[in-house]
């Protein structure tokens, strides 16, 4: 499977050259055009219980969307529904947690699964529970603005408001808590932030769902404007 981002930053679409009978998991509503010879299948990935878990907790659509190539191959392009980046993971030995929503595609080597992330996340935008990518293959994950990594060395000190979060390594050390004190968080603009700590990697993306609706939502008219 080869995977070619284009158009970035902004509008990013990932083309995907699929070997002979390859296949692809897609997140439901994700896929814009496919070549001939390629199948979908539609079913709850991992069965029910796993696939409750992505829907209720990780706000990930029930059915994934498998597309299958035939003997010669295919090709099939996917995007996500905000304006953003993609960006393709190659999934080892080590798992990754995704924030909600920023699922795209993934091989078939890899399974996406909720996990239970501490009760310091209540409070978080992204909720209690990720998305945890493990197994082997690519994964294509996406962002609202462009994708910013930062590689942390062991013992490093990194924080990122909670709304910019797309992807971490598992297993790094992470506390999830206000920017300053009561005051600060009511009245600054920021929220929530998350301290995380080396060794890992970790993605974040230039814009925050959350502070978009903040602003667009006062300029929407009401039905008695």
């Amino acid at each position: 499977m080869q995977t070619e981002i284009m158009y970035r930053p902004s509008y990013s679409i990932a083309q995907v050259t699929l070997g002979p009978n390859e296949s692809l998991q897609v997140e439901a509503g994700s896929m814009v055009s496919m070549s001939g010879g390629v199948t979908m299948e539609t079913k709850a990935q991992g069965g029910i219980l796993k696939s409750l878990g992505r829907a209720i907790l990780g706000q990930e659509s029930f059915f994934i969307n498998t597309f299958q190539a035939d003997g010669d191959g295919g090709a099939i392009m996917v995007a996500p529904p905000l304006p953003g980046d993609l960006h393709v993971i190659t999934i080892g030995g080590t798992p990754l947690m995704v924030q909600s929503g920023s699922y795209v595609a993934s091989e078939a080597g890899v399974e996406v699964d909720t996990k239970f992330s501490g009760a310091k996340t209540f409070f978080a935008s992204e909720g209690l529970f990720m998305l945890r990518a493990a197994g082997a293959g690519q994964l294509i994950v996406s962002s609202f603005g462009a994708i910013h990594t930062v590689e942390l060395a062991a013992g490093q000190k990194y924080t990122i408001d909670t709304g910019h979060i797309v992807a971490f390594t598992e297993g790094m050390g992470f506390n999830v808590r206000t920017v300053g004190g009561i005051k600060s968080t009511l009245f600054s603009g920021e929220g929530l932030v998350v301290d995380l700590t080396g060794p890992g990697h970790l993605l974040m993306q230039t814009r925050s769902q959350d502070a978009f609706l903040r602003w667009l939502l006062p300029h929407i008219p009401s039905s008695s404007d």
